[in-house]
């Protein structure tokens, strides 16, 4: 069931199914995401989680249902306006700039939530210049705050991956996105490295109050981290509760282990 009591949620998957031919990637799927929370979407490979996010990105176009972002159908935008509409996102494999520095990664994250168009950046109209100064505030903000400020200058292909993995979370907050989406950002990293992202999305939503999706792979990382768990089996959920719940649910054991477990 939807949340229907409170406020508006920061998204409500509203019965989302998605049909690639006679392949059925989504059914009916449903379920909000409050202002604040941390919820992890889980499932076994091919359980319709990453197809979820495409839609949430406006890379695929559901065949049925609807999504909506603070009250309103996002449906009806194009990829290009999501950024600048509040939900940010992360990617499984680092999609930065390999041959730009950190800092203009960071830059280029920020430009999404710019006015700026091709001509006035060229007549360097006052309102740029104030635009400009806000988005170098932003990029030094995100780098301290993400311990990137000693490789700033640096390109991100020669950086450890690890680092690469906050350089893309720094880009996709420079947006000040209200949503963040994150596709497997511990995918890669070592145990060091997932404890200290486990940290650092905590962060995310405590200390810059942005709610979070969180699409993993990592149980103890989900279990950990999450305020509820969404779960997806074959297109359809299968359960919802808090991690404590979704752990003791049958459904889901047998999702991952099979009936005879």
């Amino acid at each position: 069931m939807l949340i229907t009591d409170g406020p508006t949620p920061v998204i409500s998957i509203q019965d989302i199914t998605v049909q690639f031919g006679g392949i059925v990637a989504l059914d009916a799927v449903e379920f909000d995401i409050r202002e604040g929370e941390i919820l992890g979407l889980i499932g076994p490979n091919g359980a319709g989680k990453t197809t979820l996010f495409n839609c949430l990105s406006r890379l695929y176009t559901p065949t049925d249902g609807d999504i909506a972002f603070l009250g309103n159908s996002i449906l009806g935008l194009p990829a290009n306006k999501i950024a600048g509409l509040g939900i940010g996102r992360t990617f499984q494999n680092v999609a930065c700039f390999a041959n730009l520095s950190v800092r203009d990664n960071v830059r280029i994250g920020a430009h999404s939530d710019s006015r700026s168009d091709p001509l006035s950046d060229a007549l360097r109209l006052p309102w740029v210049r104030r635009e400009e100064q806000k988005i170098d505030a932003v990029t030094a903000d995100l780098l301290g705050w993400l311990d990137l400020g000693d490789v700033a200058e640096l390109p991100v292909g020669g950086l450890p991956f690890g680092t690469q993995k906050r350089v893309e979370l720094a880009r996709a907050l420079a947006s000040d996105p209200k949503l963040l989406l994150l596709d497997e950002p511990a995918c890669g990293l070592n145990h060091d490295e997932v404890q200290e992202l486990e940290t650092i999305i905590r962060r995310i939503r405590d200390e810059r109050g942005v709610t979070v999706l969180l699409v993993e792979h990592h149980m103890s990382l989900v279990m950990s981290v999450s305020d509820r768990v969404v779960v997806l089996n074959f297109g359809r959920k299968i359960a919802e509760g808090t991690p404590e719940e979704v752990q003791k649910n049958p459904d889901v054991v047998a999702a991952y282990l099979g009936d005879g477990h």
